[in-house]
Formats: C-alpha cells, structure tokens, sequence
C-alpha cells in the first residue's frame, strides 16, 4: 500500500521544513482575511469590563445557552453519523435493492435549506398543523410536541447527515478493499470486518463530515429559532435586537471558543491520514433477508427529508394570492442576482483554498496545520454574527465596498471557505507525490508540474468543492440579509419578507426555485464524486 509522503523535518537537511514561500505567504493572507472579522468581535470584548463579562457569561440564561448549544450539537452531530454512514457503506458495499436511485436520493435533502424544511414541519407537525388535522376525525386530538430540544435535532439531523454521507461515501469508493477480502478469510463476520478494518480507513471522512454537520449546527440560526430552542445564535441575534451589544459579543467569542475545541477534537478523531493504492473489489456484500429493511431505511429517510417539504411548499402555491403587495411578487431578477453571487463566491473559494489545501496536504508543521485551522473558524461564525462584524468593518474601514456586491461576496468566502478547502485538500491527499516529482525530473518546473499533472488529477474535487460551495451560498440568509446592497433581492431574502410578512403563498414560487437550482449544483457534486454507479 501506498502512503501519503507530506514534508517533514526531517526529510530536510537542517531539520526544518521549506515551505514554498508564495503559497505560504498566499495561505496567510487567505487565513488574515478570515480572522478580520473576529477582530472586531475581540475588540468589542476587550471593551467590556471583567467584573461585568464574568456576570455576563456565568449567569444562569448564559449557563443554560452553552448547555443547549452543547447538546445540540453532540446529539445531531451523532444521529448525522449514525444517519450518514450506514447510507454510505449501503449504497457502496452492498446489493441494496434500488441503490443507483437510493445514491442520488439520499443525497438530495442537503439542497433543501434547513430553516425551510422547519417551516414545512412545523406546518406539518405543529399544533393544528396538517398532520394532527388528519387525524382529528379518528379522535386524536394531540400529537407529541415537535418544538425543542428534539424536534431541532430531527430537523438539523436530517439536513446535515449528507455532509457525513457524501465524505464516508467518497472515501468507501476509494478505499483499499483487499484488506477487507484479507479479513473476511480469516473468518471475521461482517461487523467485525467493519469494526476492525473498513472504519478506520473511512474514520477521517467521517471525522470531515462530522465536523461540517458540527459547525453547521453551531452556526444555524433559523432552525432552533423555528423551533422555539434557545442556543448561541438566536440569542445572539435577540440580544443584538434589543441592543445588547455587549451579551452579543460576549456569546459570540464563547461560541468561537466551542468552535476551536470541536477543531482540536475532530483533529484528535482524525487521526493518521494515508494514501491507498491497493487494489479494489467490485464484490458487493449480500444482504440476504435485510435487503429490504435497509431499503425501507434508506426510503424513509429520503422521504422524510424530502417529501414532507415538498409536499407543504406545493399546498402553499394554492394560497398565493395576485392581490398582495408588488413587493411580495416573485421576479425571476431574484434567481438570478442568486445564482451570481453564488457563482462568485464558488470561484474565489476555490482560488483562495488552493494554497491553503496544497500546504496542509503536502507539508507538515505548525503553520500549514495553523492555516488549515483558520479557515474553518470563519464557517462557525454565525451569519448574522459575521453580517454585524462586516457591517461595522466596511462602514469604518472598508467604506469603498461597503454596501457593495463585493463585501457580500468576501462573506460569502469567509463563511464556506471550509468546504473547499476540505475538497482539495482530500483530492491532494490522494495524488501521489511521485507523478509531479517525475515530472519535474522531465525539466517541468514545479508550476509546469502542478499545471500539467497536479491540477487535472485534482480537477473532480476541484469543481466539487466549487459545486459545495455554491450550494450552501445559495441558501445562506442572516448575512445575505445584512450586507445586500439596497434594492438587491436574492430567493433566500424574498422567502424570508415573505414569511415573515405572513404570505406563505408567495414564499413557495422562489422556495422552489431555490429548490431546483440547488439540485442542479448537487448533481455537479454526485457526478464529480463518483456517483455514477454500475
């Protein structure tokens, strides 16, 4: 098997690693450029008294804040796992009954955003909602309560399980599979096989996608709104509401803190990275008598996901009404002042992580790792946290973009540089070493090498990551909100007016449209994984 070959000390003569001074000093800037927007947060810390942020941060609301947040977060976290990594090994390793059409399936709620899938099941599943109508006729006059702790772990888990699917899934696909043929002569069973062999081969994927769901959750500030659960981002945005500057920026450095431990914990998780080369076994697992309890899993979990919004967005077009507002009718101006931002902020995304990616998987040391690290501080940022910091940036510091395209587009970056930077960084991983070396060894010059040999190799998770990236921009709504230049109207911003305007009716047209256009940017995805399936 072949492993990954990363720079070390002491692959050099004085026992320090070179870096390439450009990509270094260019992965600085790039981490620079994440960290600005803390810096307002920290200054506004500072600024507030010790005796007065003790009392702040050790009162009782505050205490329970970081509990709910932390429960949360661990129990979405775990249910993503337990979602997301069965449907992978299924839909890879085994003869599931329907698994080209259970790939693509359980896939697809990761294009529905999940403020929207809460809408559609407190509709569904609230008090009066459609659900509990149905059932009034047969004497059922209540239904458990779907607000809390609970029903924002169901909402969350089943619109962030696919990050966990979509990176255990890719790594199934590329695995050494001959260890696996190994074991199973030596007479493992099944679950010993997995526990013992496949699971710590796929275990940084499913660490990467573990933390990409973590740090969702962390960040999500429409969902536990919805559902009536206070954690960090919805009282942060109350406190910011009723001027409480100080709480807000307070909770905000604590919800930085939680995101630096859940980093070094998934670094912990992660554990030796390699690179295999050994073979692959196009044998699938037979399922025997399970075939079709995995199948019905597989089904109700796409279902539930999907079918549930789809259905409640279809009965709100029979609500519309032509007699509102103009302000609430739909313009397909929107879709598109949408899919260009969206587009931009792909494309620098993909520019401003490639040092960063390149750095971390080919070299060690404090510096790549520090890099690394940085730019996943940006995605736990909430939006409307990081929406507030660049207000106050651009009007202060940055007057000539402020209110511009170009300030929304730099939040954008900052926000999901992560899901870039992860998708290069896992394709470099994959490259092995030797191809440019000999291809330097031909009189290639390293970019000549990296052009001709390093990017074509990488291209899939390129565009990929590019695709994550434009996905999640898409339906990114507290920052869309706060830095859109006057007048401009995205789809996320025109559900939001008409949600909150009462208008359900005339959030379906645009909620739908976002829908589509999501979809299409996650085919990108599956197709550039690997998700044709024979």
């Amino acid at each position: 098997m072949a492993t990954e070959h990363r720079t070390t000390a002491d692959d050099e003569p004085n026992g320090e690693t070179q870096l390439p001074l450009g990509l270094s000093v260019a992965a600085a800037a790039v981490a620079a450029a994440v960290v600005i927007p803390l810096l307002w947060l920290v200054r506004t810390g500072l600024a507030v008294g010790p005796a007065e942020a003790l009392a702040l941060l050790t009162r009782p609301k505050t205490v329970q804040v970081f509990v709910n947040s932390a429960l949360l977060v661990a129990l979405t976290t775990a249910a993503c796992v337990l979602i997301g990594v069965p449907l992978a090994y299924l839909t890879v390793r085994t003869d599931l009954p329907f698994r080209r059409f259970f790939t693509i399936a359980v896939s697809l709620p990761l294009v529905i955003p999940s403020y929207v899938g809460a809408f559609a099941f407190v509709s569904a599943f609230g008090p009066q909602g459609d659900f509990q109508r149905l059932l009034a006729p047969v004497g059922i006059e209540r239904i458990p309560e779907i607000y809390g702790l609970e029903g924002t772990v169901l909402i969350l888990a089943l619109y962030t399980y696919p990050y966990v699917y979509i990176t255990s899934r890719a790594s199934l696909k590329s695995m050494d599979t001959t260890l696996v043929d190994a074991a199973r002569t030596l007479r493992h069973d099944r679950w010993e096989t997995f526990r013992r062999v496949t699971f710590p081969q796929i275990r940084p994927a499913v660490a990467a996608g573990a933390l990409l769901s973590g740090l969702y959750v962390l960040a999500d500030f429409g969902t536990p709104s919805i559902m009536r659960y206070d954690v960090f981002t919805r009282v942060i945005f109350v406190e910011f509401g009723t001027f409480g500057r100080d709480t807000a920026t307070l909770l905000s450095l604590q919800l930085v803190a939680v995101t630096l431990f859940i980093l070094w914990l998934e670094s912990r998780v992660r554990g030796a990275e390699r690179t295999s080369a050994g073979g692959r076994s196009r044998a699938l697992v037979s399922l025997g008598r399970w075939r079709y309890p995995a199948a019905a899993f597989a089904a109700a979990v796409a279902g539930l996901a999907l079918v549930v919004p789809l259905l409640i967005l279809v009965s709100w077009l029979g609500t519309a009404s032509a007699s509102v507002n103009q302000s609430l009718a739909f313009q397909w101006s929107y879709a598109l002042n949408s899919v260009t931002v969206s587009a931009a902020a792909a494309a620098v995304a993909v520019v401003a992580g490639l040092p960063v990616a390149y750095l971390s998987a080919r070299h060690s040391g404090l510096l790549p790792t520090a890099f690394e690290r940085i730019t996943y501080v940006g995605y736990a940022v909430p939006g409307v946290v990081l929406g507030l910091a660049l207000v106050f940036f651009g009007s202060q510091y940055a007057t000539p973009i402020y209110q511009t395209l170009y300030l929304l587009v730099f939040a954008y970056v900052i926000r999901f540089l992560p899901q870039s930077v992860g998708s290069l960084r896992a394709s470099f991983l994959s490259v092995d070493p030797s191809l440019p070396e000999a291809a330097r060894t031909l009189g290639q010059t390293s970019v000549g090498a990296f052009r001709y040999v390093t990017l074509p190799l990488v291209a899939p998770g390129l565009f990929g990551g590019a695709a994550l990236v434009f996905l999640t921009t898409m339906k990114e709504l507290p920052a869309t909100l706060l830095l859109r230049p006057s007048g401009f109207t995205t789809l996320v911003t025109h559900i939001w007016t008409a949600y909150e305007s009462g208008y359900f009716g005339q959030a379906a047209v645009p909620a739908l449209v976002l829908l589509f256009v999501s979809g299409l940017s996650m085919l990108v995805i599956l197709r550039q994984e690997g998700y044709d399936v024979k």
